[in-house]
């Protein structure tokens, strides 16, 4: 059966299991919409904003491990998606983003919403498609999935052009593709992998320091049950947060910049450092000269160009961190007695841990007249759902709820965490939402980052998406003022945000239920509503105004010269 290009492409979509889609329409992706309007199979949510639409894509993949798929049209609908694939390609998020083209005939000729979408998002995506002949289409649909999802996952974009998307052509749509060029490695070379037992076996203060590719590659039961062999203590960067259970005696926190002081210090004076699916981000290590200076490292990740780009790097391994796990718990467990010996011997490295923790823990001081909104987490944690998922926009916030949160199980926390885009939290508990309606997601932001996509209540509401979102509002962007108070004499320079706005006035417009808390005693009272009421709410919380997130550890500082009151 002959079909034309843009159903081809819902075919396509459906054949790759994709079940929802966030797209806006325009003129040069019409005929698309015009298919899609009676194509039953996939699910369309209309965002506000195309930046939006792709950062609930990019929620929806966090959330499921899945491709998560935008749609956009040509020209300004194409830029507006700039920020969203900029931030699900610095996490390294599968997405398929689908923009539409002027026709063939005209590109390059400086048609009515055009722009060089394969050109401007060269640099932040995996690959970018321009699909020149219908005929191709199926093919390239296919690569941009495999590219997405393989290897080390990320972005891929196919730019649509009108005329292709009706013309006709037989449909057929391959089992599997072959791209010469594009072999990622997946399986770890086993000899590496023994090596790194050994190493392991050898050290006396190890510390396994774990990133966000290790929840990619879903290898969260492999870690935690290779370092509770070990006895290791574990640490996480955000987007590691939920690989490894915090409740755990192993677990050493959030490490860097506003990590925990057991974290830091234990890295700092480790012997041995496990890095899996990390990057050596520089948020966490601080000043990289003094950046765990006298141990060995191991670096375990899918991608090669990863490693050794940031910090030495003793032993490599390349591979899938979830199958480089399964073969080292394979290994430990083939040299029972030795490893018995081991966890023994890191007594007394464990106690140093804890004499660190004990000493210096995550804390804040209570107070009775204003809300600190690390109190605000807390109580968002102790009254959520166990799975509960938590989306976070990016600043102070963002801080608290990696700090006080508590995450114990992997694919419950979705933030921006490499690129650091303001207004990621709202339209990601949207995609979060849409991927699993029965279960409890909410977002938490501030006044600022929220503003910036506040418009996505309008989706919740229309589209039933029961998200919670907690404003902790300190009328001031938070984050950077805390740097001007810090580092540069309290000169808030624009970052004090004023004007009133009355959130739960702005909900209600949209018809969404809004609530608000303006002491302590509120607080409980107001996330409990929140969370009984059904559908959209919002929650705002007048917090301490310059409450600052602490420890820290200045830029261009060692992680063991933090911050720990101010």
């Amino acid at each position: 059966m002959k079909l034309n290009g843009a159903r081809i492409l819902l075919e396509c979509l459906k054949l790759e299991g994709v079940d929802t889609v966030f797209g806006y329409p325009g003129g040069t992706v019409i005929n698309l919409y015009d298919e899609l309007f009676s194509f039953k199979d996939i699910r369309h949510i209309l965002p506000r904003h195309e930046q939006a639409g792709v950062h609930a894509a990019d929620g929806y993949a966090r959330a499921t491990g899945k491709v998560g798929v935008a749609i956009a049209t040509s020209g300004p609908g194409a830029t507006n998606t700039i920020t969203g694939i900029a931030t699900a390609y610095m996490d390294s998020i599968p997405l398929v983003i689908i923009t539409g083209q002027v026709p063939t005939g005209l590109i390059g000729n400086d048609a009515f919403q055009e722009v060089d979408i394969i050109g401007i998002t060269r640099p932040c995506t995996k690959h970018s498609f321009l699909v020149k002949d219908v005929k191709d289409l199926a093919t390239i649909v296919k690569k941009a999935f495999y590219i997405a999802r393989s290897g080390r996952p990320g972005p891929v974009l196919i730019d649509f052009p009108k005329d292709v998307q009706i013309a006709m052509t037989e449909f057929a749509y391959p089992e599997s593709v072959d791209i010469r060029g594009y072999k990622p490695t997946v399986e770890g070379h086993p000899r590496q992998i023994e090596k790194a037992v050994t190493m392991i076996l050898a050290s006396k203060k190890p510390v396994i320091y774990v990133g966000g590719g290790v929840v990619l590659a879903n290898g969260a039961d492999d870690l935690t049950a290779l370092a509770r062999k070990l006895g290791a203590p574990v640490t996480t960067t955000l987007m590691g947060l939920g690989s490894f259970p915090e409740n755990d005696p192993l677990s050493l926190g959030l490490l860097g910049m506003h990590g925990t002081y057991c974290a830091n210090m234990a890295v700092t004076n480790c012997d041995l450092l496990l890095a899996v699916g990390a990057r050596f981000d520089d948020r966490v290590t601080g000043k990289i000269a003094t950046f765990a200076p006298d141990a060995k490292i191991i670096h375990v990740d899918v991608d090669p160009t990863s490693i050794k780009k940031n910090v030495r790097v003793d032993l490599p391994i390349v591979g899938d961190v979830k199958g480089v796990l399964a073969r080292m718990l394979k290994v430990v467990g083939e040299q029972a007695a030795r490893v018995n010996d081991f966890v023994k011997d890191l007594a007394p490295w464990r106690d140093e841990i804890e004499d660190w923790r004990s000493k210096y823990p995550i804390s804040y001081k209570q107070s009775t007249s204003v809300i600190k909104p690390q109190f605000v987490i807390q109580k968002l944690r102790e009254l959520s759902d166990p799975d509960a998922i938590v989306a976070t926009d990016v600043g102070q916030h963002q801080m608290w709820t990696a700090q006080f949160f508590q995450f114990n199980k992997p694919r419950t926390l979705l933030s921006s965490g490499g690129l650091g885009t303001m207004g990621y939290g709202l339209p990601a508990a949207m995609g979060a939402q849409a991927a699993f309606p029965k279960r409890q997601v909410m977002v938490i932001c501030g006044d600022g980052g929220f503003q910036m996509n506040m418009q996505e209540i309008a989706t919740l509401v229309q589209n039933r998406l029961p998200v919670k979102i907690a404003i902790l509002n300190n009328n001031f962007l938070g984050m950077v003022r805390q740097w001007q108070e810090l580092f540069f004499d309290k000169r808030y320079s624009q970052t004090c945000m004023e004007l009133p706005i009355d959130f739960v006035k702005l909900a209600e417009a949209f018809g969404a239920k809004g609530l608000r808390a303006t002491k302590p005693g509120d607080v409980e009272t107001v996330i409990k509503e929140g969370f009984a009421t059904p559908g959209p709410v919002l929650m705002e919380f007048k917090i301490a105004r310059e409450e600052k997130v602490l420890p820290m550890v200045p830029a261009g500082a060692s992680l063991n010269e933090m911050v720990l009151n101010a």
